[in-house]
């Protein structure tokens, strides 16, 4: 029985290369017809906080085909108290929050600095006016702040859920999330990468009988 531990992106990033469907609604119905007809030779399973992150993108969340997937899936949280992790890891997570702690720090003042040169001799500008000049400078730096503090990092415990919770099953990984990828290959958990999930479960419907 292979058990496969789903994310969120791989429902709704199409970049990804997981060629389950060009939208949501037609990656759904393909992992539907996957699940029932592989019923017995694989698992899906999702933590309760990716279940809730999934539901939290459409508007209604009751539709027959969500009650069908979400039927097909085992929904588990990861036992905590069972996992034992390296001290290695907390080394490396300590580690990269620093770094990326000092580089938010770097570009703040890089945007502060901005900001004062772009102000200058403009000091009865009115609200409006201030706003517009500002809000280029906010929107830039809340985009390299992100950048630099949350891409390739678990940033959520429902990240983090999702590397426990194969570990603990000794399942596959399935996710197109740098940070989840990247931290799940540090604590030695199975992946399946977006390119070849979709063969994968083709290759077992091959095997049937």
């Amino acid at each position: 029985m292979e058990k496969y531990i789903l994310d969120t992106s791989l429902f709704f990033n199409m970049e990804a290369g997981f060629s389950l469907g060009k939208n949501t609604n037609e990656v759904i119905t393909n992992l539907i017809n996957y699940a029932e007809k592989l019923k017995g030779k694989i698992d899906f399973l999702m933590p309760p906080g990716v279940v809730e992150e999934f539901l939290s993108f459409f508007e209604d969340k009751k539709q027959e085909r969500i009650k069908k997937l979400l039927s097909l899936i085992i929904i588990k949280s990861p036992d905590t108290n069972k996992i034992e992790l390296p001290a290695a890891i907390f080394y490396r997570l300590i580690a990269d929050v620093r770094k990326r702690n000092y580089q938010g720090l770097n570009l703040g003042e890089e945007e502060i600095n901005k900001a004062g040169r772009l102000m200058q001799g403009l000091e009865n500008l009115s609200k409006k006016d201030y706003e517009i000049k500002i809000g280029t400078i906010i929107k830039n730096f809340r985009s390299r702040y992100r950048q630099a503090t949350r891409t390739g990092f678990l940033d959520s415990v429902t990240d983090l859920d999702l590397i426990i919770l194969t570990k603990e099953v000794e399942g596959f990984l399935i996710s197109a999330d740098e940070g989840v990828i990247s931290w799940g290959r540090f604590f030695g958990v199975k992946e399946v990468r977006p390119p070849s999930f979709r063969p994968r479960l083709e290759s077992l419907l091959d095997r049937r009988g």
